[in-house]
């Protein structure tokens, strides 16, 4: 099982860390395809009824865009330094307009976002330079909302073992548990959790696991061997043996602050 999560305020400054950081585009078709989106009722809890104003920071291909533009009277900006993942973005969220930026710089202007949302990426940023942009962009009381979707653990034994294959070796597992790093301009954290399953196929298990950055960083072969162990895990785990589909406990982590 997983330990304690690393501190991103150390680890962000490691060329191990920045390398995966930006490794994702290289494994583009498999994220769009496999990463889950977010529970709506998580995306709810994100974002107030009155904003108006979303920033999606990190939007990647859209995992969680697609929930925020489904909230009423709300507009939203995906900032994406990748540009791979931000053309499939733009290509399956039209109306969303998609920037290129980053976390530390997103070239948006002073007061221009009532909340700043951010999916699966935080532990990625510099928290502080970070957190100081995010406050530059939010508006008076705006909102800094983080949330992580997680495989949860101690729920399936087999899901269990798909755990502990895909997070063998990896030794920036973002499993996250403890509170996200920020800088002092924004807090204290409010923090909710929603647990769901999602039903996967046999190949949506391991294009999963193909869209982990521990894996895209992998030398080949590495990464076909591990690989070639979520096929066999569905192939000979009790639980999966014969089904053409079965359920993977989440839990999605929430976490939102305002500017002080």
């Amino acid at each position: 099982m997983s330990g304690p999560a690393p501190d991103p305020a150390q680890d962000w400054r490691s060329e191990l860390h920045r390398a995966r950081s930006s490794s994702f585009g290289r494994s583009v078709d498999a994220y769009a395809a496999a990463r889950p989106s977010y529970p709506a009722e998580a995306v709810r809890w994100l974002v107030p009824g009155e904003a108006r104003d979303v920033v999606d920071l990190g939007a990647g291909t859209g995992k969680l865009t697609a929930g925020l533009v489904t909230l009423p009277g709300v507009r939203v900006t995906a900032v994406e330094p990748d540009e791979a993942m931000r053309a499939v973005l733009a290509g399956a969220l039209p109306q969303v307009t998609a920037r290129a930026g980053t976390a530390e710089a997103t070239g948006l202007p002073d007061a221009s976002a009532d909340v700043v949302a951010v999916g699966q990426a935080w532990h990625w940023f510099d928290p502080l330079p970070a957190t100081t942009e995010v406050a530059r962009v939010l508006r008076p009381a705006g909102r800094l909302s983080l949330v992580w979707n997680v495989v949860l653990e101690g729920d399936t034994d087999w899901a269990d073992a798909y755990f502990e294959i895909v997070h063998r070796g990896d030794t920036l597992d973002y499993s996250r548990s403890s509170d996200p790093v920020v800088g002092p301009e924004l807090g204290p954290w409010e923090r909710a959790t929603f647990p769901w399953r999602r039903t996967v196929r046999p190949d949506e298990l391991r294009a999963l696991a193909a869209s982990r950055s521990h894996l895209i960083a992998m030398a080949p072969d590495a990464r076909d061997a591990l690989l070639s162990e979520v096929d066999a895990l569905w192939r000979t785990h009790p639980d999966l043996v014969g089904r053409a589909s079965a359920e993977l406990p989440y839990v999605t982590r929430c976490w939102r602050a305002t500017t002080r």
